[in-house]
């Protein structure tokens, strides 16, 4: 490939003897440098495509195109340029977290000094160093998922597949770890493809979203685009103010479609347009005071289920 789009899928189709469809008709694009997640519940099909992605089970229909190789013709190629860390990362318990990685090293072919430097540096970078003699059995969770991307990082993958990667974690460790995903793309230039049912957890982290849901990728783009065509452009601003008649004075503002008040002096804002200019205005011209102000951007979860009612709505 030479156009900037190192994974291409064209019509992969999943069927099962039992007549389930588990993945269909997809169609999706991985471009160079970018992080693509696949989104969407549990049993949508986000795991059985990356495993017809890296050859492990074979479509139904349909080509997969993954750095100008077919994975079902060359897996061992595809093996050695694409890192996967799938949703329950298994390591050989009794052997410390540098005998693991020394152990997946070797397969790639490379001489002792060279599986030793990248093996330390992997580490370094997850964190890991002060524990990478230890046994694996005493890390933590969120230290296994470190090591699942140190393994990743040790391998110099083009592109790293991640299924579920924040799976299990806490809401700050898995803030942490994608972190360690954007360290991925920005210092190491790797492809992401990230598949994950925690919609608002990981849309910071991806720079395109694709929606799924019972095999099929509904629709997909930034979550700007999505919110836009989803949403109707609509924006939400969040004011916290004190004076008169403020709802009034933000109902006759124009663009605005909906001013609801909430405790505390919160009022919260649909509107067209950005119009906090406009409401800054309005409140200092009717003599009252402004605490807060900002803009929110709606969440994939909320532009998901949006979506659904949408589609169901035209049905």
């Amino acid at each position: 490939m030479d156009d900037g789009v190192v994974l291409r899928v064209e019509g992969l189709t999943k069927d099962y003897p039992n007549g389930i469809r588990a993945v269909d008709s997809l169609d999706l694009e991985l471009k160079r440098g970018e992080v693509f997640g696949i989104l969407g519940p549990n049993g949508s099909g986000k795991t059985t495509t990356i495993l017809m992605l890296l050859g492990l089970t074979e479509p139904t229909e349909g080509q997969v195109d993954i750095l100008g190789l077919d994975p079902l013709r060359s897996p061992l190629e595809v093996k050695k340029r694409v890192a996967y860390m799938p949703d329950t990362v298994g390591f050989y318990e009794e052997m410390s977290g540098y005998e693991n990685l020394d152990y997946t090293a070797r397969f790639l072919g490379l001489e002792a000094e060279e599986r030793k430097r990248r093996i330390e540096e992997s580490m370094e970078k997850m964190g890991l160093r002060e524990r990478m003699h230890h046994k694996v059995q005493t890390y933590s969770h969120g230290m296994r998922r470190r090591l699942g991307l140190a393994e990743v990082i040790c391998k110099k993958p083009e592109i790293a597949i991640l299924d579920e990667p924040t799976q299990g974690l806490d809401p700050e460790s898995a803030a942490e770890f994608l972190e360690l995903i954007e360290e991925l793309k920005r210092e190491e230039r790797i492809s992401i493809l990230l598949s994950s049912h925690m919609l608002d957890q990981v849309q910071t982290v991806c720079d395109r979203v694709g929606l799924f849901s019972k095999g099929k990728l509904l629709i997909s783009g930034t979550v700007a685009e999505l919110s836009s065509r989803i949403m109707g452009g609509k924006y939400a601003v969040i004011l916290k103010a004190d004076g008169r008649e403020i709802k009034n004075r933000l109902e006759k503002i124009e663009g605005v479609s909906r001013v609801e008040e909430r405790e505390d002096s919160y009022f919260h804002i649909e509107s067209e347009e950005d119009v906090r200019p406009t409401i800054v205005e309005e409140i200092i011209a009717g003599g009252g005071r402004i605490y807060e102000l900002s803009i929110q951007r709606h969440s994939l979860d909320t532009i998901y289920r949006a979506y659904f009612k949408e589609v169901a709505h035209a049905a």
